[in-house]
C-alpha cells in the first residue's frame, strides 16, 4: 500500500489545482493509474480492508451474551463496568473455549 503522505498531498494538489496531467504524475512518481484513481478519491491512504468479515467459529455464539453486557454496562456508572478480561471469564464461565485476545476484539 502506498504511504508517502507527503506525496499523496503533494499529487492531490497537483491534480485539483490542474497542474499535472494524471498521465504526467504517473510518468514522474511511478505509479499506477489504480494508485492514482485512489490518491484521488482518498484524502489519505485508505488502508487494508478485508473484503469480507472474518469467521468467529468459537466466539460467535457468545456474541450475543457479550452485547448484553456490554448494554447493560451502559446503565451502570463507568467504575463498575466489565472489562474486557471480565467479559472473558463471564463467558469462560458459560463454557466459550477460546482465547482471550479473541473477546477483546470484540
Amino acid at each position: 500500500m502506498y504511504t508517502d503522505m507527503d506525496q499523496w498531498a503533494r499529487i492531490r494538489l497537483e491534480l485539483r489545482d490542474g497542474q499535472a496531467s494524471k498521465r504526467e504524475l504517473m510518468r514522474r512518481e511511478g505509479i499506477h493509474w489504480d494508485t492514482l484513481q485512489k490518491i484521488q478519491d482518498y484524502s489519505e491512504p485508505p488502508g487494508y480492508r478485508l473484503s469480507v468479515p472474518r469467521a468467529k467459529p468459537k466466539l460467535g455464539p457468545y456474541l450475543e451474551l457479550i452485547a448484553r453486557i456490554i448494554k447493560e454496562d451502559k446503565k451502570v456508572p463507568k467504575k463498575q463496568r466489565h472489562t474486557a478480561t471480565r467479559i472473558y471469564h463471564r463467558i469462560k464461565e458459560a463454557g466459550y473455549q477460546g482465547k482471550y485476545t479473541q473477546v477483546k476484539e470484540v
